[in-house]
């Protein structure tokens, strides 16, 4: 967990890829990327159910459980926690943690759209912490992902849930530099979403960020990918991208 930790410098983010199952934590791994994330909406799909719901907690524990066989740090997208009692979101943390995951996002959206109290979150972010103090806890809030809401709240947030014992934090959806200046001088570690056309890794480096994530972003390209596959075997036209061969495949598993 401390080498995970030790990751996250402001000015020289950790580059955080996100997989949905064990096939493409095991091809990211041997790319040499040294830590993971998960994508809840990746596990979610793969499921067959809503993005978040209390039904893919077994899910994510069963990928985290997975990854956790690889030479790779994991870090295991855990939603809003599956559940509103912190001493639940608590055991799962600690359940993950036995299983080798180092570190944990947590949320504070909800599926409607709306943002947990600020004082019910904190309650998640210190049950967490007081049951794993050693697991890297990344809050993240929503006010820029939901939309509509200002910098000031989610500077309000962010020092609210480092003040509840998060190591880190996440602030999907900002990308004005002015913002993003404003919330890394708070001063604990700040992880943002990969914008495609928005942000570049080097440019949120300047700015002082320590994570950048990829999110759904590899899920999606991946549909996207599978459906121009079978479209250009259907149309006669060449491959859009050179896929791995199958022996390349099987070499990665157990």
């Amino acid at each position: 967990m401390d080498e995970f930790r030790a990751l996250h410098v402001p000015g020289s983010p950790l580059l955080l890829p996100n997989a949905w199952e064990f096939g493409v934590g095991a091809f990211l791994a041997a790319q040499g990327f040294r830590a993971l994330g998960t994508t809840s909406l990746g596990v979610a799909a793969a499921a067959g159910e809503p993005d978040g719901a209390p039904s893919t907690r077994d899910a994510t524990v069963a990928l985290a459980t997975r990854l956790a066989r690889l030479d790779a740090l994991v870090s295991v997208d855990i939603a809003d926690g599956f559940d509103a009692d912190p001493a639940a979101v608590a055991g799962l943390a600690a359940e993950l943690a036995g299983a080798g995951a180092v570190g944990v996002n947590l949320e504070d959206g909800r599926a409607d759209g709306s943002l947990a109290p600020v004082d019910v979150q904190c309650a998640l972010v210190t049950a967490v912490k007081e049951r794993v103090p050693g697991l890297f806890v990344n809050a993240r809030t929503d006010t820029h992902w939901a939309g509509g809401r200002s910098v000031a709240e989610a500077e309000r947030r962010v020092r609210a849930y480092a003040a509840a014992g998060a190591d880190g934090v996440f602030v999907p959806g900002l990308a004005e530099p002015g913002d993003v200046e404003r919330i890394v001088a708070v001063g604990v570690p700040l992880n943002l979403l990969f914008l495609p056309g928005k942000v570049t890794v080097a440019g949120l480096a300047e700015l002082g960020v320590a994570r950048v994530s990829l999110g759904s972003l590899p899920y999606r390209v991946a549909l996207a990918a599978a459906a121009g596959t079978a479209l250009a075997v259907r149309d006669g036209r060449d491959l859009p991208l050179s896929p791995p061969s199958y022996a390349d495949v099987t070499a990665l598993l157990p």
